[in-house]
C-alpha cells in the first residue's frame, strides 16, 4: 500500500474551493485563505519535500499577509468619497456657491466642493434673490433641480 503525501495539486484544489466558497460568504475574507493555499501549492511544486508543518505555517503567514494588505491598503482606497447613491436626506443642508444666477425662466447653477449625488454642479431655484458667489444651502430636491435658500 502507498503512503499518502500532500501533493502540490491538493493545495491548488483547496485554494480554488476556498476562493469559490467566497461567493457564498459575504465577508470577502475566505478568499485570502484560498490565495494562501495557492502560494503553498506553488512552493510545494518547486520544493516537493516541504514538510506539513512548514506548509501550514506558510499558509497561515501568506493568508494573514494577504488579508492585512487588503484591509490596510487596498480596501480603504476603494471607498466612494462622494455622496452618490445616498438618500436625498443626506444632501439636505449641504452648502454650495452660486456660479450662475437665475434669470427669467432659466435656472441658476450652484457648485459644490464635494459632488452631491455624483455631480458637482446642479441647477437650482431659490425664493430669495441671489448673486454669483453667494453661499446657498440645499432645502429640497425637485426632479433634477435643487431648491436652495440663502441664509
Amino acid at each position: 500500500m502507498r503512503e499518502f503525501g500532500v501533493q502540490y495539486w491538493h493545495g491548488l484544489v483547496f485554494g480554488m474551493v476556498l476562493m469559490i466558497a467566497e461567493i457564498f460568504v459575504a465577508s470577502f475574507f475566505v478568499f485570502w485563505f484560498g490565495l494562501g493555499a495557492l502560494v503553498v501549492a506553488g512552493v510545494l511544486w518547486l520544493y516537493p519535500a516541504t514538510g506539513p508543518g512548514a506548509q501550514l505555517l506558510l499558509w497561515a503567514l501568506a493568508s494573514s499577509l494577504f488579508a492585512f494588505l487588503w484591509f490596510r491598503y487596498v480596501r480603504p482606497r476603494m471607498k466612494d468619497h462622494t455622496k452618490a447613491g445616498i438618500a436625498r436626506e443626506a444632501i439636505l443642508g449641504e452648502s454650495g456657491q452660486v456660479v450662475r444666477m437665475p434669470s427669467g425662466a432659466a435656472r441658476g447653477v450652484v457648485r459644490f466642493a464635494t459632488p452631491l449625488l455624483g455631480a458637482e454642479e446642479w441647477p437650482f431655484l431659490c425664493e430669495q434673490p441671489v448673486a454669483a458667489g453667494d453661499r446657498v444651502f440645499v432645502k429640497d430636491i425637485s426632479g433634477n433641480t435643487l431648491i436652495v435658500e440663502k441664509r
